[in-house]
């Protein structure tokens, strides 16, 4: 398995705070990951240590193989569109990508300019005059147009209208879908996620709870319906994820090992909405429902 960004016991602290601490994760070549977790878990630290704007203070962070720290060999393979889309908004698009041209190697300026000719964004309007939708569009062609082998992304289409996130998405679908890119997309929107993602790191408390293939780790996990539980082995059940008791009922979202074949128990599948947030809702640091936007 090729791995492209990998972590080892990483940890980085502001202050008194860990922001990530003993974090260990691999990602795979040619994936759409999703990143997830609530505000602190760490997600925006992990993708700015991932492209060296930020040192560990314990552990390493690797991409294809190597320190990012300086590495302008690694730096120039990677894509990166920060939370808020920075862009010098005086700029028009036209001039950010005469800019971009002058500072990346193996730039493709016919792409970006098709790009944003097929969204009808304007070249020679600023780009702080354009809606937030456009701009985060601009941001995406510039990244794109590098030609990253890993394209990284934090909560881009965070402040986005419905229409906008999803002519965001599935312009990213189609072109990293073309180039094989690998991508990592640090979002709240559980169901933009679902949609497009078929890799999930979910970060809670600092770490790395949860890692898989989105189908393998859909199918390893069902919720049990049965007579209240005191914690007694299940057959078929590795752990407990979480659950929740009325005097006589238990209600268990599970990981499995093996067929739940106990005539005690109904089982029902579940959705990836419903496995990351049992995963972030474990114990007392969970968190809540409110925290998450789940669009129609």
């Amino acid at each position: 398995m090729d791995v492209v960004l990998e972590t080892d016991q990483l940890g980085k602290r502001y202050r008194n705070k860990w922001a990530l601490q003993d974090c260990t994760l691999q990602l795979p070549a040619g994936r759409i990951a999703a990143l997830v977790g609530p505000n602190g878990a760490g997600k925006s630290t992990l993708l700015h240590l991932a492209v060296g704007l930020l040192r560990p203070d314990a552990g390493a962070v690797r991409i294809f193989g190597e320190a990012p720290y300086g590495n302008t060999a690694v730096l120039s393979e990677i894509g990166f569109v920060a939370q808020d889309t920075p862009l010098y908004p005086d700029f028009t698009a036209a001039e950010l990508l005469t800019l971009g041209a002058k500072l990346n190697r193996r730039w493709d300026g016919a792409l970006a300019r098709n790009r944003l000719a097929e969204l009808g964004i304007p070249p020679r309007k600023p780009v702080g005059q354009l809606s937030g939708g456009q701009r985060a569009q601009v941001a995406l062609a510039i990244a794109l147009a590098k030609r990253p082998r890993l394209l990284l992304l934090d909560e881009p289409v965070a402040s986005l209208d419905p229409l906008a996130r999803r002519e965001f998405l599935q312009s990213l679908m189609g072109s990293v879908a073309d180039a094989g890119t690998t991508v990592l997309l640090s979002s709240h929107l559980l169901a933009d996620l679902e949609r497009v993602c078929d890799y999930l790191i979910v970060l809670h408390a600092a770490q790395a709870r949860l890692i898989g293939a989105v189908e393998d780790l859909v199918a390893e996990h069902r919720q049990l319906i049965g007579p209240r539980h005191g914690g007694e082995p299940i057959p078929g059940v590795a752990a407990v994820v979480r659950a929740s008791h009325t005097d006589r009922q238990s209600t268990l979202l599970v990981r499995t090992d093996g067929a739940v074949v106990d005539p005690n128990w109904t089982v029902r599948e579940v959705s990836l909405e419903d496995v990351i947030l049992s995963y972030l809702a474990e114990g007392d640091a969970g968190a809540s429902h409110a925290e998450w936007e789940v669009p129609a």
